[in-house]
């Protein structure tokens, strides 16, 4: 196959015109490693193996593109370019040439990841552990770093979660708002000590407010269909079950048969 001219198409990549009119792209490095610029020409018995490396740096630029936007682990790059047809053995040499290249490293990587989840996110140890686990790492890659961040650490981090659960709460018991929180605490991969050393501690604040909310609610729904002591049993046997105290419902239902 004897080459007609070169046409420079986007970056290092390169149209290459036969004369019988065919064309071919090219990157650079495989016009400089077989020496078209000189010979001008292509043996079909070479044609296999120019394609071959020619996938191989397209394989390696889409890698590195693909590095660019953040920090990738090999399988996350073995991912990608599986998605983008890559052939398995082209992948292999291409993590392999990024590892050489210092594109991938391992240890980098993981103290980056769990700073990150550690400082902008509220996960817990257990689901930083899952994540990383899922991302192809072995316990022994990167527990010595995890478990070097103090109880400190993972107690505040609980207590941010605490305070703003309570923040956003408008119709919690307190009994049920520490039940739930605990429940989202241990989804969120946090150990059982981390959050009951706290939580049993906390100052919850009194759900006054919304006990007379969650009153006023039940009392408007069930008074269409009840009254007197059934009333007022339905009421309070509704509000106990979302975990408010006896006796302030017993306040409140004081109040209510008093005015009524």
């Amino acid at each position: 196959m004897e080459i007609k001219s070169f046409k420079k198409k986007n970056g290092n990549i390169y149209e290459i015109i036969f004369t019988d009119n065919t064309k071919l792209e090219l990157y650079d490095d495989v016009i400089i490693k077989y020496n078209l610029l000189v010979n001008k020409t292509i043996a079909e018995k070479s044609l296999k193996e120019i394609l071959s490396f020619n996938q191989k740096i397209a394989a390696y630029m889409k890698a590195i593109k693909y590095l660019n936007f953040k920090l990738r682990t090999p399988k996350e790059i073995e991912r990608y370019l599986t998605k983008n047809n890559y052939e398995e053995d082209t992948i292999k040499e291409t993590i392999a040439r990024l590892k050489k290249e210092k594109y991938l490293d391992d240890e980098i990587y993981i103290k980056s990841f769990i700073n990150d989840q550690i400082n902008l996110t509220l996960k817990g140890p257990k689901k930083i552990r899952q994540e990383l686990l899922k991302l192809g790492f072995k316990d022994a890659q990167f527990m010595p770093y995890l478990d070097s961040f103090t109880a400190d650490i993972w107690q505040e981090k609980v207590k941010k979660i605490i305070a703003k659960r309570i923040k956003s709460n408008h119709n919690l018991s307190t009994r049920i708002l520490k039940e739930k929180t605990k429940q989202y605490l241990v989804k969120e991969g946090y150990l059982l000590n981390q959050i009951e050393d706290i939580i049993n501690y906390y100052d919850f604040p009194i759900d006054n407010d919304i006990l007379k909310k969650e009153f006023n609610k039940e009392y408007t729904k069930l008074k269409k269909k009840y009254e007197g002591s059934e009333l007022k049993n339905k009421i309070k046997n509704n509000l106990y079950r979302k975990g408010f105290d006896l006796t302030q419902i017993d306040m409140l239902l004081t109040d209510i048969n008093t005015n009524d």
